[in-house]
């Protein structure tokens, strides 16, 4: 970041703006807006500086700028049409180690005032740092379609029950679950289509009938991150990933999708990788149990689809036979998002019509699968972990009689802006494995379908 962003109360403490034109007269309208005292310091004013001088709601001292006009400030800003004052009022502001932001030049700036959505209490503020101030009003634009107003009445009656509900509910673990109900539920839905007093009457019998004991269950939720690309991520993933306590985390999950996670959830990392485990699976499985048996909200998060190769099945196993509540939310697993950024449709009317995915883990050296079912005409086949044993793979499959020409697909880091894709056939594309190195999570995608790779290819990395 370049810029921290914070909200100041400036409640009644005096803030300088110097110069009296219009792009003044909104800065000095923010901070009347935030209840500051505010003076002006011009010898000409516009007509809207001049509205608010006349409104009362500014001071006006009719001259040039001094720095003895400093004295006592918390903030100033500079927004006249001349460099030469607007720098000496950034460096006399430096001088006394005051907040000094001027207009149109963000290298002379404390700080940024951003584009703001107002709905009080809530406030929005979005910024460019400087850069595109026009962006970032688009985006508030945006913005202002996605919050209605109602949401600034539904923090209103949250803030007149907080001291009811840290009342009932001393620990600040429970206040949070509760909260995260009420404003998820048929509370927030009243409010929000204007019927306040129905929300509010709910809110109170939820108050009333909630214990505290209640709210110290612990939960897991085992959550499919997908391929790598955040955007793949369900609303419902997204959702849990922001109640969560503690996060159990695996290799496959791409830094993108963490970076969601609730930023006060404690994340452990559990990865695997071929023959190296950092955690082993019966620790994992027991961690889960051990947090959420601790009261905890418990995030499981897996690359991919967690009931495909992903062994969460066995996860929840152990949760259910010590009556752990969990939640499983399926994600997109690699053949389907690879498959798709890679332009390679898993099932065509005139090339599949089936598709068999497979896992190509090696035991002692050998791949146990079964071999005549994979060889059929008009299927897909898609290899997760099958960049070590691909040798043996397209070995194996030529000797049950998969022709040596079927196209072949490598997919490296599918979805994300580290994908390579490279095309072959089963009886070269080991041997192109090892010249260009893939790194994994590579998939391997073998049939006639990855033909149409070359037509129908649409995602560009970086782009």
């Amino acid at each position: 970041m370049d810029y921290l962003p914070i909200f100041i109360d400036l409640k009644n403490r005096p803030c300088l703006v110097v110069g009296g034109g219009e792009i003044a007269a909104r800065k000095a309208g923010l901070l009347v807006k935030a209840q500051a005292s505010v003076t002006i310091v011009a010898p000409d004013v516009s007509i809207s500086t001049q509205t608010l001088i006349d409104d009362g709601k500014v001071k006006w001292v009719n001259g040039l700028f001094s720095d003895d006009l400093l004295t006592g400030c918390s903030l100033v800003i500079a927004a006249t049409d001349n460099e030469q004052v607007n720098r000496e009022v950034y460096q006399h502001a430096k001088k006394n180690n005051i907040l000094v932001n001027v207009a149109d030049c963000p290298e002379l700036c404390d700080f940024i005032l951003p584009s703001i959505l107002d709905r009080s209490p809530i406030v929005i503020a979005v910024s460019s740092g400087g850069k595109s101030p026009i962006l970032a009003r688009q985006l508030r634009a945006r913005l202002e379609t996605l919050i209605p107003p109602a949401y600034g009445h539904l923090a209103e009656m949250v803030g007149r029950y907080r001291q009811a509900v840290q009342a009932k509910l001393p620990k600040l673990s429970m206040r949070r679950r509760f909260w995260e109900s009420v404003l998820q539920g048929k509370v927030a839905d009243h409010v929000l289509a204007g019927r306040d007093q129905e929300g509010e009457a709910i809110l109170q019998a939820l108050l009333d009938k909630t214990q505290p004991e209640q709210l110290q269950k612990g939960e897991v939720y085992l959550v499919g991150a997908g391929p790598g690309d955040p955007e793949l991520l369900t609303f419902k993933a997204l959702r849990l990933m922001q109640q969560a306590d503690i996060v159990f985390y695996d290799r496959l999950v791409s830094k993108e999708v963490l970076a969601l996670v609730r930023r006060e959830a404690e994340q452990v990392y559990v990865g695997k990788q071929r023959a190296w485990h950092t955690v082993r699976q019966e620790e994992i499985n027991q961690l889960l149990l051990t947090h959420a048996q601790q009261g905890k909200r418990v995030l499981r998060l897996k690359g991919g689809d967690p009931f495909i190769f992903g062994r969460g099945g066995e996860e929840i196993e152990t949760l259910a036979a010590e009556k752990i509540p969990f939640q499983v939310v399926p994600g997109i697993t690699a053949a389907s998002g690879c498959s798709s950024y890679a332009g390679i449709p898993l099932t065509h009317r005139d090339y599949s019509q089936s598709c068999t995915f497979v896992t190509g883990q090696l035991k002692q050296g050998e791949l146990d699968l079964n071999w005549p079912a994979l060889v059929q005409p008009r299927q897909t086949i898609v290899v997760y972990m099958g960049l070590a044993g691909l040798p043996v793979l397209t070995k194996k499959l030529q000797q049950h009689g998969l022709s040596a020409e079927m196209p072949v697909a490598l997919v490296q880091q599918g979805t994300t802006s580290q994908q390579k894709v490279w095309i072959s056939t089963i009886a070269e594309i080991a041997e192109v494995a090892e010249r260009e190195q893939p790194v994994a999570p590579t998939l391997v995608i073998i049939g006639e379908v990855v033909k149409l790779h070359n037509s129908l290819s649409w995602f560009e990395v970086n782009s």
